[in-house]
């Protein structure tokens, strides 16, 4: 058996034809940030930098912890991010300069405006 693989040969996140319980049919808004990783996700996707394959693979690849502990939209925005730097689209360097200078804006959108 390999890792992350159970008895039968499926990895830990392959829940396909196995009980789970109810499938929650309730709505909900989507906060500004899971929008803007749609979004991403369509417009990097439109421009060739990954497939729904690269996508997959990443997200597939992540630890049983990662998966069980991370929002549907973070694992997104992680498989994304993943893609874009094997794309050499940016650098983990480049990425993380950015998330410096945009964590020096300050936490919220007035600090950030008021430089």
């Amino acid at each position: 058996m390999t890792k992350n693989t159970t008895f039968d040969g499926r990895r830990w996140h392959d829940m396909g034809g196995t009980a789970a319980g109810p499938v929650p049919t309730d709505q909900h808004d989507f906060s500004l940030w899971e929008k803007r990783v749609d979004a991403l996700m369509i417009i990097a996707s439109g421009k060739g930098h990954f497939t729904v394959d690269g996508l997959r693979r990443v997200l597939e690849d992540m630890s049983e912890d990662a998966f069980e502990t991370m929002t549907y939209y973070e694992r997104w925005i992680a498989s994304v991010n993943q893609n874009l730097i094997e794309a050499g689209v940016y650098t983990t360097a480049e990425l993380g300069q950015r998330m410096s200078d945009v964590a020096a804006r300050g936490t919220t959108y007035g600090e950030a405006a008021s430089e």
